[in-house]
């Protein structure tokens, strides 16, 4: 329980605004993209600068209370109920130096932000597939985006943090500063400190190839098959996935896909159009497409691509890595979540991975799961009265069916809330996780940001 002293305190410190539960704005304040996640801490406080941030972890530090850190609340679906939570909303702002291809980004910007800021000088981020999602925490658990078979994880072009350690004191970490943290936190996600801001290598990239098309019912298993044979032969350059989407007849939805059961297969090539074209064309002779919104586009569009939903809605997912995808995975796939299937998933994709992403930078980095095949992602109805138990239970069901691909190992972005039973221990090689714990002892010995599962209501 915090005090009303230490709320005090932080009151007379801080510059932002600090409420305790109950007060006008608290709930306002922690409210994130998941609707179905309701945080309810002791006292929240809504950082304006990095002297904030140090405001909080030393009058936190000296009361041994518990700081995590929310931006935009994508990946936090477990409930906060006890400590103080600093956010990091008001922490704005994107500065690209054209000249060494650096963006600065601050703790509380999102894709968005440097995707519009890197565009004017032919640039772009790395990103994730939602340009809604926040930078930082995203980053800190390696990031597979859209390009991720060409550049690799998010995390590989990050290039320096700024962070408030549990000492109180502002750290820079690079490569030649305070390396082993930069190490971990390129891939180990939380239980460091609180990320201020990041340094971040762009991309010479103005154009590609990209977008989705989308197929009937009647196609998906042709389709899928071609998919599949055709992944085990592309290069480098090129990216794609598949989602089987059990879409509701609502008028949002454009007409042709209205209340149907579809498949939409997502491309990214980096390169030629007409080698792109020419790439993708086995996939369009596998069916009739309902909609073919696949050509050059600007790098700045690069969001479109998966078009992930940018308002806040309830939301529940279980993401996995794979170990192969291969004919015999794609007829368990169908006969599990194929379209004559009832299920109370609105999406199940699966991403091809490999190329870049197999490979550490040269430095090394604590990123888990580069020997994923693929990723799995099944994202159920957004009705919170089946988030107990008919989604579980569904997934677990079409889980036990697909066993024999799914990976021992993951990568930290798949590990919280309504992940398998092991996720967090299984998202890094056994010698990259012990040295994550040396390295949280060394920076945050008394466990002022608490993360994991092993420690109550964490937050990252």
């Amino acid at each position: 329980m915090v005090s009303d002293e230490l709320i005090g305190r932080l009151r007379g410190a801080v510059a932002g605004p600090v409420l305790a539960r109950g007060d006008d704005g608290f709930a306002e304040e922690l409210a994130g993209f998941n609707l179905a996640v309701t945080h309810s801490p002791d006292v929240v406080v809504g950082l304006t600068s990095e002297d904030d941030a140090v405001a909080v972890v030393r009058a936190a530090a000296e009361t041994g209370t518990p700081v995590r850190v929310l931006a935009t609340v994508h990946g936090v679906p477990n409930p906060i109920q006890d400590g103080i939570v600093v956010t990091t909303s008001r922490l704005k702002g994107v500065t690209v130096d054209p000249q060494t291809r650096i963006a600065q980004i601050n703790a509380g910007s999102v894709w968005a932000d440097v995707i519009s800021a890197a565009a004017p000088h032919g640039l772009a981020p790395i990103a994730g597939a939602s340009e809604v999602v926040g930078c930082i925490g995203y980053t800190l658990g390696g990031g597979l985006g859209p390009l991720a078979r060409t550049y690799g994880f998010s995390s590989d072009w990050a290039r320096g943090f700024r962070v408030v350690t549990a000492a109180g004191e502002v750290v820079t970490a690079n490569a030649d500063e305070h390396a082993d943290l930069f190490w971990a936190l390129r891939g180990g996600k939380g239980g460091f400190g609180i990320v201020t801001s990041m340094d971040f290598e762009l991309v010479e990239l103005s154009t590609l190839y990209g977008g989705s098309v989308f197929f009937d019912a009647e196609h998906i298993a042709p389709v899928l098959n071609t998919w599949t044979e055709w992944t085990r032969t592309l290069p480098e350059n090129a990216n794609s996935s598949v989602v089987i989407l059990r879409l509701p007849p609502l008028d949002f939805i454009p007409e042709p896909l209205r209340g149907k059961t579809v498949l939409n297969v997502r491309f990214a090539y980096v390169g030629d159009v007409a080698e792109g074209k020419q790439l993708f064309q086995p996939i369009r002779d596998a069916g009739t497409t309902l909609i073919d919104a696949l050509g050059e586009m600007p790098a700045s569009d690069i969001p479109l691509i998966h078009n992930d939903p940018k308002d806040p809605t309830p939301s529940w997912d279980r993401g996995m890595m794979l170990d192969a995808i291969d004919a015999d995975f794609i007829a368990a796939f169908l006969e599990a979540a194929g379209p004559e299937q009832q299920l109370p998933l609105i999406a199940v994709e699966v991403r091809h991975l490999g190329g870049a992403t197999a490979r550490d930078v040269p430095e090394g980095s604590a990123v888990g799961g580069r020997g994923g095949a693929g990723t799995m992602t099944l994202i159920g109805v957004p009705d919170p009265s089946l988030f107990e138990k008919v989604l579980p239970a569904t997934v677990d069901g079409l889980i036990a069916k697909l066993s024999p691909w799914i990976s021992q190992q993951t990568t930290v972005n798949f590990a919280g809330g309504f992940a398998l039973p092991g996720s967090y221990e299984a998202s890094w090689p056994a010698d990259t996780f012990a040295r994550l714990a040396e390295v949280r002892a060394d920076y945050d010995p008394d466990t002022l940001f608490p993360f994991g599962p092993r420690q109550e209501n964490s937050g990252s």
